[in-house]
C-alpha cells in the first residue's frame, strides 16, 4: 500500500470507535474470533489493547496482523487500526 492509500484509511478510521478490546487479562480465543468477524465485515477496524507495556502491545498487534493477514494502518498508544480488503464488498480505497 502506498502513502495515499494509508492516508485515506487513516481519515476513514478517525471517526471509528474500537470494535475489539483486549483487556488487562490478555488474549482469549474469543477475541481472535471477534476480530476475524469484524475485519471481514468492516475491512477497517480499530482495536483497543489494554495490556501491560509497549512491548506486549506491539507483540499482540504483530500477532493480529499475522493471523488475520491484515495491514497495520496506524498505531497510537493503545489503539491500533487494521485493514484487510474483503473482495466481496465495495473497496474502501478510492482510485487515484
Amino acid at each position: 500500500m502506498d502513502k495515499s492509500q494509508i492516508k485515506q484509511l487513516k481519515s476513514l478510521a478517525h471517526k471509528l470507535k474500537p470494535l475489539v478490546t483486549v483487556g488487562q487479562h490478555g488474549m482469549k480465543d474469543s477475541i481472535n474470533d471477534e476480530l476475524a468477524i469484524a475485519i471481514d465485515f468492516h475491512q477497517l477496524v480499530k482495536i483497543k489493547i489494554n495490556v501491560g507495556d509497549r512491548d506486549a502491545r506491539d507483540a499482540l498487534i504483530a500477532d493480529f496482523i499475522k493471523k488475520h493477514k491484515a495491514v497495520l494502518v496506524q498505531r497510537i498508544g493503545n489503539i491500533a487500526v487494521l485493514y484487510r480488503r474483503n473482495f466481496d464488498k465495495e473497496n474502501l480505497l478510492k482510485k487515484a
